[in-house]
């Protein structure tokens, strides 16, 4: 399956994707896409899959601290070779998806004082993330969503509609309130295939993310909410009534949809996340496992 776009300079030819990647033809894109970061001069930024180093090389320049984590071994090894002198940056070859953020950016030993609790300094990330997996990765940074403020990413154009869809319209999902869960979404700018080398068969859009989590608002527990989430879009064509009755009693069922004012034959996708909320708790609520 292809990656989503990694980054090259211009007039690099000496680098052959072994992994299905797509580099960006100019460092114009480039720059833009550091920019949405905004000002990184005070800040720790993180780089997911950092590829020939084009936005690395940008911020290096303008983070206080960056780590970049790599999966291809022969490209972490040039990146650290490149910036071997930089006291910046640290290049980490590794899965993202199997990256334990917490060491990375957790408490270090002696640095905890008794009886205060750790506050994380958040950091921002920026990647070009591999298409397969976009919802893992987004899902693996909500979970350590205490790291992190801003996400800027270049990811498919179809999964950038998705995350950022309104309740109601054809896009919205899953993934769209999973995403709006935790964050809110911009979608910045769209490139054609023809923006890479090698061209790849879709669009890709360049998504903002600004950690803004709403479970305490909705008043729900962040587990048993996205399980719930799941049920109800468990298949897209089924209405929400039929989605949900395998897990509740049909009366329990009936009487939730009524109190906060559902009907049956909607579809989960035209509710936005505070009516599902509203509906989680009057079940959760009723059926005792509050």
């Amino acid at each position: 399956m292809p990656k989503g776009p990694a980054v090259i300079r211009r007039g690099s030819r000496d680098w052959k994707p072994k992994l299905g990647q797509h580099f960006l033809r100019d460092t114009h894109t480039a720059s833009r896409i550091v920019d949405a970061l905004g000002d990184v001069s005070q800040s720790t930024v993180l780089e997911i899959g950092p590829g020939a180093g084009a936005l690395t090389v940008l911020l290096a320049r303008r983070a206080r601290r960056l780590i970049a984590i790599e999966t291809d071994r022969v490209l972490a090894a040039q990146l650290r070779m490149q910036f071997a002198t930089a006291e910046n940056i640290e290049i980490i070859e590794g899965d993202v998806l199997a990256i334990d953020f917490d060491t990375i950016f957790g408490p270090k030993p002696g640095t905890s004082r008794p009886g205060l609790e750790y506050s994380p300094e958040p950091a921002r990330v920026v990647g070009n993330l591999p298409y397969f997996i976009t919802s893992d990765i987004l899902l693996r940074l909500f979970e350590f969503r205490r790291h992190f403020e801003t996400i800027v990413l270049m990811v498919q154009r179809e999964v950038a509609d998705r995350i950022a869809a309104k309740a109601g319209t054809r896009d919205y999902g899953l993934l769209s309130a999973t995403a709006q869960l935790y964050t809110r979404a911009e979608k910045l700018f769209t490139l054609p295939p023809g923006a890479f080398n090698p061209p790849p068969k879709v669009h890709s859009t360049v998504l903002r993310l600004t950690m803004a989590p709403q479970l305490e608002k909705l008043r729900v527990p962040e587990d048993r909410f996205i399980a719930f989430l799941k049920v109800s879009f468990g298949q897209k064509r089924k209405t929400l009534w039929n989605n949900l009755k395998s897990h509740y009693q049909p009366e329990l069922l009936k009487t939730a949809l009524e109190r906060t004012g559902i009907k049956p034959n909607i579809r989960a996708e035209a509710l936005p996340l505070e009516k599902s909320a509203a509906l989680f708790r009057e079940l959760t609520a009723r059926d005792g496992t509050r």
